[in-house]
């Protein structure tokens, strides 16, 4: 029976790594024995071994698991094995070395493709310059491009014709159709190329996730009092009720109008935060009103 490796071992850092340190190590590791670069006997499988061990001390959840129960935490039976619990299996990939030797398959826990690991450790678009194209040898790397579009459109959708330099060196157009809910960083795959989008900030609305915040300015009687104002959602005009009494700085949340969920049904919500117009200048009317409010306050009894 071979016995695995300590992870952190496999790493060189102690069990009080940080985050960072942890990183740092699996790129130091990743870039010496990646298979293009270490020629030894071996090198295939250590990568796949800094690999897998990123993969785990990388995960809060993983490296709890781990701690506790060591590699057994991730064997079938263990309760996190392949399939099973909440953190799964190693998903499996192979490694083509273009007839320089035999296929090594590598396992990438949380990763949906091999390639996102490697654009991690070598820069956006993998081996091939910051925007893709065929690098290293005896592997396919996926065309990597940047694409950015407006606010509006990542929360309706659109279509865009694209233009693009392929392998080649041939300059082609395409049409594509953009989803809802897109946002920065969102990667998608259209016809043999990977898309990354870059969404440009709005004046007025804030993104989180699918989660929209704005402000309102209302004035000192309408938080006092409670009012209904009209605030601008990415979906229209609606009217928000103020209740009376509402904090300064206070959230009020709009449901269903935040940005649509790109990979599930459904909305966010819009979040609106309430500030205070304090007046610079008064009328005479206004000022005397204020008189009168700070008389009948002041002959209030303190509540403590």
């Amino acid at each position: 029976m071979v016995t695995k490796r300590d992870y952190y071992d496999i790493l060189g850092v102690p069990k009080t790594a940080s985050e960072a340190e942890i990183k740092t190590a699996y790129r130091r590791l990743a870039r010496l024995h990646h298979p293009d670069v270490d020629k030894s006997a071996g090198a295939a499988e250590r990568f796949k071994e800094v690999s897998e061990a990123y993969q785990v001390l990388s995960d809060p959840q993983k490296k709890k698991a781990y701690d506790q129960f060591g590699h057994a935490a991730f064997e079938p039976g263990g309760g996190f094995g392949a399939g099973a619990g909440p953190f799964g299996g190693f998903r499996t990939y192979s490694y083509s070395t273009g007839g320089q030797g035999p296929n090594v398959e590598f396992d990438f826990g949380g990763f949906t493709d091999p390639f996102d690991l490697f654009e991690q450790i070598f820069g956006m678009g993998g081996f091939g310059g910051p925007f893709g194209g065929a690098g290293g040898r005896g592997y396919k790397i996926t065309p990597t491009y940047q694409l950015e579009i407006g606010f509006e459109e990542a929360v309706h959708g659109a279509r865009k014709e694209i233009e693009f330099t392929d392998e080649s060196g041939k300059t082609k157009r395409m049409s594509i159709k953009i989803p809802p809910g897109v946002d920065s960083g969102t990667r998608m795959r259209f016809e043999g190329i990977d898309l990354v989008f870059r969404v440009r900030r709005h004046p007025e609305f804030l993104r989180e996730g699918a989660d929209i915040f704005s402000e309102v300015n209302l004035t000192i009687p309408q938080i006092v009092l409670g009012d209904v104002a009209e605030v601008k959602t990415v979906w229209g005009p609606v009217k928000l009720k103020i209740p009376a009494g509402t904090e300064p700085g206070s959230l009020i949340r709009i449901k269903d109008k935040g940005m649509p969920r790109l990979r599930s049904s459904g909305k966010g919500d819009h979040y609106v935060r309430v500030r205070v117009s304090i007046p610079k200048r008064l009328s005479s009317e206004e000022k005397e009103l204020y008189e009168q409010l700070s008389k009948v306050s002041a002959k209030k009894k303190p509540w403590f």
